[in-house]
């Protein structure tokens, strides 16, 4: 890696381990590897949101050309959010795109990250059927937003309605994860979500 790239981002990783905004907010960051070029980043879910109580973990990968072009970083953690590609984790966030600047440091981009589960945008969405349903029923999204907040972010329980409903269904011998992601996609509707499991 280039030693502009890696000079830079261990300053900036001591800075977010020093910030007492990123503490405040829960964020932190680790090191997978010892020559700086992938991070490991937590971020809590914000209060008030259907994430809070969560833990989210990213991987964060610094490319040689740092801070000229942004850090590729996605969701390990599971997470149901428009802007957020509930299967791969990829990320849909200008920042993170065309609208970098080099001046932008990781600290801008966990905390950007953190604002964007407080504020999605339904709009420019990474998974479309996330962001319709935010749009045809909000009610349903922040449901299941707290759901996989709860089985993937470690999140308090959720109501036992939608629980009972992945229960019933991985009774019947379907993986856990599979199940999750199909009563999602449909609505919480139990026979459609069967025939999507039936069918893969």
């Amino acid at each position: 890696m280039a030693n502009i790239a890696v000079q830079r981002i261990k300053r900036e990783f001591k800075e977010v381990l020093k910030s007492e905004e990123t503490s405040k907010n829960q964020i932190k960051v680790d090191l997978v590897d010892e020559n700086f070029t992938e991070l490991r980043g937590e971020i809590a879910g914000p209060p008030d949101t259907p994430y809070e109580g969560g833990r989210f973990q990213l991987e964060i990968k610094i490319p040689e050309t740092y801070p000229f072009n942004p850090p590729k970083v996605r969701f390990i953690t599971k997470i149901w959010h428009p802007n957020i590609s509930s299967v791969t984790g990829a990320i849909c966030l200008d920042i993170l795109k065309d609208q970098w600047a080099a001046a932008m440091t990781l600290r801008t981009v966990l905390l950007s990250l953190q604002a964007l589960l407080a504020a999605a945008e339904p709009d420019d969405p990474q998974d479309a059927v996330v962001a319709n349903q935010y749009k045809q029923n909000p009610e349903m999204f922040k449901q299941t937003a707290r759901l996989w907040g709860h089985y993937y972010g470690g999140a308090p329980v959720p109501g036992p309605e939608y629980t009972r409903k992945i229960d019933k269904l991985t009774a019947m011998g379907f993986e856990k994860n599979a199940v999750i992601a199909a009563l999602s996609s449909k609505s919480w509707d139990v026979e459609t979500a069967t025939e999507l499991l039936l069918s893969n």
